[in-house]
């Protein structure tokens, strides 16, 4: 039988690859990019609209499973990633409607230059990134600058 890790452990082990304050800067940018891509990529791919679901059902989808990820490692984590998906939503929908460019080469692009920017900061790091060793760090990445922001509030989370 094996057991859940914590939210703790989770960051823990994220942190000790993420020591060097150009790293963490580079972070900080990169992560809230590529969430928001990931997110915009999958509001792009059409799909039917169902009654009561609406359009855009794989990054509901998507949002909704990484939530379950959330909720199941920390209530108050949740909370915060679960209101960062909300405005990455929002944001996917406003630049869908108004952008210049498609909302698809938007996110290609920056999702590739955020990318860029991560393994440069792993560069100078000199540690390799966490999800090479477990993909599930590709979600604990955000968690881990949303924990950040809560100690910084005093939160206990």
């Amino acid at each position: 039988m094996s057991t859940t890790r914590s939210i703790h452990s989770w960051l823990d082990e994220y942190g000790e690859s993420h020591t060097n304050a150009t790293n963490e800067i580079i972070h900080w940018i990169c992560v809230p990019v590529i969430f928001f891509c990931v997110i915009g990529l999958l509001f792009s791919i059409p799909s039917p609209g169902l009654p009561l679901i609406g359009d855009h059902l794989l990054a509901k989808a998507a949002i909704m499973l990484t939530l379950v990820f959330y909720a199941t490692r920390s209530r108050l984590l949740f909370v915060g990633m679960g209101t960062w998906c909300v405005l990455c939503y929002w944001l996917a929908v406003g630049l869908q409607q108004s952008a210049p460019w498609p909302l698809w080469v938007i996110c290609l692009v920056s999702f590739t230059l955020a990318w860029v920017g991560q393994f440069i900061g792993h560069k100078i790091e000199g540690k390799k990134p966490s999800f090479l060793k477990d993909l599930q760090f590709l979600l604990i990445g955000p968690a881990w600058l949303m924990a950040k922001i809560y100690r910084r509030l005093g939160i206990d989370y």
